[in-house]
Order: structure tokens, then C-alpha cells, then sequence
């Protein structure tokens, strides 16, 4: 252990060195930005707030058509991630696809974002080609204002007037349940505006 008038000389000979002091401000920085880059995503979600607008989302089907969240204005979306290898994923996108089918003369869309890679193309369109919506790949788990996708299914609801309705963030029960949608999604088709 240095004496106090050890560690004072320790302190002035290391920030009378410049080349020292731009070592410090180089890895103290590095070291905010690693944290900064760690929790950005999840600062980014925690701005999600229901009754503000919804950050804008873009599925590329994979058919490659691009649907924009901002082109769907009028009508209500489901946002739901999910990926082939993810059990309770796969239970609840039969719901939601008859879910989809049942309301969609009320306009209801929903868009499915799958994690899986392009490695499992395969598998990705086997279970699209059972859905009545459309699926297309992440690309990234980092979804912008959503935040990095770390639990699957997660989904968001987005209003009529573009608003985001429901966040899957604070879902405790994530996958869909049909009493949930009925609950959650079905007062929104039932609005006009």
C-alpha cells in the first residue's frame, strides 16, 4: 500500500505525462462507449411508452416486399419476433395466424420478424407458408427503439392512429393467449380512429 505522499507523487508524475493522460482519456473512453454500447439498446426500449407514437418498424418478407408500420395508419398491428427454434414461439403463431384471419376485414395486420438466420431459410418458410401474415428475417436482434430482441415471442401492438398500443417488454406472460388478444387487441379493432 502507497504512503499518501507516495500516492501524490504516483498522481502528479502520472498526469504530468501526456502521453499517460491520453492513455487514461483513451480507455476511460473506450470504457463508457463499451458500456454506452452495451445498454443503449436497452435505454432505447425503456423510451418505448404506450400512447406515443410507435417507433417505425420495416418487415422485408421474404418475398422481399417491404411493409412499413407507417404505411399501415388506420389499421391496427400486431409486431410479433419469434424464431423456428423457440417452442413457445411456434405454439403461438397457429393463434395468431387464425387470429390474423379472423380480424383482418377489421384491419387487423400482424408482421411476423423471425431471429432465425439465413441458415434456416428453410425452416423460416416452412412454418410462413402456414401463416396468414407475413414473415420475414430479422437481420439483427437490435430493432431500433425496440431495443435488441433478448426473449422470444415478444410482440407490440401499434393503434389505428399509430400509436403503440401495447409493449411486449412488459408483458409478464409473453406469448399470446387468445383471452390476452381478446383483451388487448380486440377494443382497438373496435375503434374507428
Amino acid at each position: 500500500m502507497l504512503e499518501p505522499e507516495d500516492r501524490a507523487n504516483c498522481d502528479l508524475t502520472f498526469a504530468a505525462n501526456p502521453q499517460r493522460r491520453a492513455l487514461l482519456r483513451d480507455v476511460v473512453g473506450l470504457g463508457i462507449a463499451a458500456v454506452g454500447g452495451f445498454f443503449s439498446p436497452l435505454l432505447c426500449a425503456n423510451a418505448l411508452e404506450v400512447g406515443q407514437p410507435a417507433p417505425p418498424l420495416v418487415l422485408t418478407t421474404l418475398d422481399g416486399q417491404s411493409i412499413a408500420t407507417r404505411d399501415l395508419l388506420g389499421q391496427v398491428v400486431i409486431a410479433t419476433f419469434w424464431a423456428t427454434w423457440c417452442e413457445p414461439c411456434r405454439e403461438e403463431l397457429p393463434l395468431l395466424s387464425a387470429y390474423a384471419s379472423r380480424n383482418a376485414q377489421h384491419g387487423l395486420r400482424v408482421l411476423g420478424f423471425s431471429l432465425d438466420g439465413p441458415e434456416s431459410l428453410p425452416k423460416v418458410r416452412a412454418v410462413a407458408a402456414t401463416l396468414s401474415f407475413p414473415v420475414g428475417l430479422l437481420g439483427s436482434p437490435y430493432v431500433g427503439a425496440y431495443g435488441r430482441i433478448w426473449r422470444l415471442p415478444v410482440s407490440f401492438v401499434i393503434d389505428r392512429a399509430g400509436r403503440l398500443a401495447h409493449n411486449g417488454w412488459d408483458d409478464d406472460q409473453q406469448p399470446w393467449t387468445k383471452e390476452r388478444l381478446q383483451r388487448v387487441v380486440d377494443p382497438l379493432l373496435l375503434r374507428t380512429g
